[in-house]
């Protein structure tokens, strides 16, 4: 029979993942979307923050003074649900949902912590697909002055978001000299670089790491001159490399393989993104012999690789595929079951 497939998630790479991001910053802050596993490996061996997004998943960080909420069409009634969890640190993205917050705190014996996403310029080829998160430059200028002398807000910052693997949209310190004033700067705190940290794909290399370090220990000697602290959200770089997709092969037929999960239920990231996992153990192009690795159910789109070459593989040998934790939801496609999460060393 064959062995249902699952991820692998390795504590020990994802502590070396972590280390490297903390020696960068001042503070690292997970944003827990689909992998929460991860979110509680970290909870309980680090001091790391937790971006987080819906009131349906606060219940997977036990300590609600750890998570940033991010703000997203909120009113009263959840404000007063997210208060009541104890949670104090926010992040919005428009004066709207500002307002509400501001409004709902202002009569209260309530201190939080406040973050105001900016946007940047997008730097991508793909106009249109993604929405723009943030206020202009000219809006924070106005608004910082103005929530600073705010009694309810105790540590004052800006977010901002880079598409992670875009690394034409590394140029931190230059951008950032070019919208923010001295004046801005020397009323704020925290400063958040969030969109997360490339990892390496079989389509996505990345040699380009180097070079992303020297900007970011460049951009934290400049907010060292006005004492903000660095906070960073590495996402898929502290997700992706400890965890491992382990399938195993059902079928071999005209070069194809079928593998006992699909993309719908471990890396429908594939279809967002279109990076391709790598393999364990496959081979360079042109040695061995080629295969498309396919997923288990009847959709044409459900291919995890459309050629890699191995070496005379078996029905039942195991496939590995690695950097496979960032975005590894699944769906109720075909009613498949989402993969169960092995923690080892």
């Amino acid at each position: 029979m064959v062995e249902s497939a699952k991820f692998i998630l390795s504590k020990k790479k994802l502590m070396d993942q972590y280390n490297i991001i903390k020696n960068l910053c001042d503070i690292v802050s997970y944003s827990a979307k689909t992998n929460y596993e991860v979110a509680q490996v970290l909870e309980d061996l680090t001091d790391c923050m937790f971006s987080m997004h819906t009131g349906e998943s606060l219940s997977k960080v036990k300590d609600k003074n750890r998570i940033w909420f991010f703000a997203q069409a909120w009113n009263f009634l959840e404000l007063k649900e997210l208060f009541e969890l104890g949670i104090r640190n926010f992040v919005v993205d428009n004066e709207n949902d500002l307002n509400t917050l501001i409004d709902f705190i202002k009569d209260k014996d309530i201190k939080i912590n406040l973050l105001l996403r900016m946007r940047l310029k997008e730097n991508t080829i793909h106009t249109g697909k993604y929405f723009v998160f943030g206020m202009f430059s000219y809006q924070i200028s106005k608004l910082i002055p103005e929530l600073r002398k705010n009694k309810n807000i105790e540590k004052l910052g800006i977010h901002f978001h880079r598409k992670t693997q875009n690394v034409s949209e590394w140029n931190l310190k230059f951008e950032l000299e070019n919208v923010l004033t001295d004046e801005t700067l020397n009323d704020i705190d925290l400063l958040n670089i969030g969109g997360g940290i490339p990892i390496k794909y079989k389509n996505f290399r990345a040699d380009v790491l180097n070079s992303i370090y020297k900007e970011i220990k460049g951009l934290r000697e400049f907010l060292d001159k006005y004492n903000i602290k660095l906070i960073i959200e590495p996402g898929r770089f502290i997700s992706g490399p400890c965890i491992k997709l382990l399938a195993s092969i059902k079928n071999i037929y005209n070069n194809n393989i079928i593998v006992n999960c699909s993309v719908y239920n471990s890396a429908i990231d594939i279809f967002a993104t279109h990076y391709r996992l790598e393999i364990e153990n496959e081979l360079e192009d042109g040695e061995g012999e080629a295969y498309t690795i396919k997923g288990q159910t009847p959709c044409s789109m459900d291919i995890f690789r459309y050629k890699v070459y191995l070496n005379k593989p078996k029905i039942s040998d195991k496939i590995v595929f690695l950097n496979a934790g960032a975005y590894n939801f699944s769906s109720d496609f075909c009613n498949l079951n989402k993969l169960k999460t092995k923690i080892v060393d």
